[in-house]
């Protein structure tokens, strides 16, 4: 996997998204990474270290994979530009076929049934004196 700078990334995202319009699909992921190994992160703690978090964002069209990182002050660039390449590439997609969900023509002939009446709840009253 290629990491990348997050603009070469967009470019980059850009043009996997243009080679899968007539066919195929762009998996996008993104999650929360410190990109240190798990003892690393203990010795970091136990010593009172902040922790520096990052998104890791990462795509792949099946042939081709690229990630970059991304720190929390330049994320909300990465973020609008992300969108826009989003918006730019959502022409390719298909409408969702739905299945008809017809009831079936016996089920409405059945006629209702009177509701249950309900018990109605019993109190025993205790006189205090026991025989």
């Amino acid at each position: 996997m290629v990491v990348l700078q997050p603009d070469r990334f967009l470019s980059e995202l850009t043009s996997m998204y243009e080679r899968s319009t007539e066919k195929g699909s762009v998996w996008v992921t993104m999650k929360r990474s410190s990109l240190k190994a798990k003892a690393q992160l203990q010795k970091m703690e136990k010593k009172g270290k902040e922790v520096e978090y990052r998104c890791l964002v990462r795509a792949s069209d099946g042939k081709k994979s690229i990630s970059t990182s991304v720190s929390l002050k330049e994320y909300a660039k990465f973020q609008a530009s992300y969108a826009t390449v989003l918006k730019a590439h959502m022409h390719a997609l298909k409408k969702r076929e739905r299945k008809d969900r017809k009831k079936p023509a016996d089920a409405e002939k059945v006629p209702e049934t009177a509701p249950k009446k309900q018990k109605k709840a019993s109190s025993k009253k205790s006189s205090g004196s026991k025989s």
